[in-house]
């Protein structure tokens, strides 16, 4: 790590999830974090809408499944992973509403604990 290289923490339930991920998948979405963590953006990884500035999504289609992580680089000194789950709907690239509700309460919890 380089001196303005970020540290990466995890919210304990989306490093759970992100731990069933195939190997590959994780490799994949941690280079992602890792050129986040630099200062850069991933191809990979993109703005989530609705949600404000600074928080990303990792989009990852691997072996026919898809692979998301959300994270976000404006709350305290780190980049936090807030949320990691498995795309289940078949229904076009937008995250599902219940997945962004679940993303938005952790933010607020996150933002509350890092006062």
């Amino acid at each position: 790590m380089g001196k303005d290289t970020r540290a990466i923490s995890w919210i304990k339930s989306a490093l759970k999830e992100f731990r069933k991920f195939p190997q590959g998948a994780q490799n994949k979405m941690l280079t992602a974090l890792t050129i986040a963590a630099e200062g850069s953006k991933a191809d990979i990884a993109k703005p989530l809408k609705g949600l404000g500035s600074g928080i990303y999504e990792i989009a990852l289609e691997y072996s026919s499944n898809a692979y998301r992580a959300i994270y976000t680089v404006k709350i305290g000194d780190d980049i936090w992973v807030v949320h990691s789950f498995q795309k289940k709907s078949t229904k076009g690239i937008k995250t599902p509403k219940k997945e962004i509700d679940l993303v938005r309460e952790r933010i607020r919890l996150l933002r509350e604990q890092l006062k």
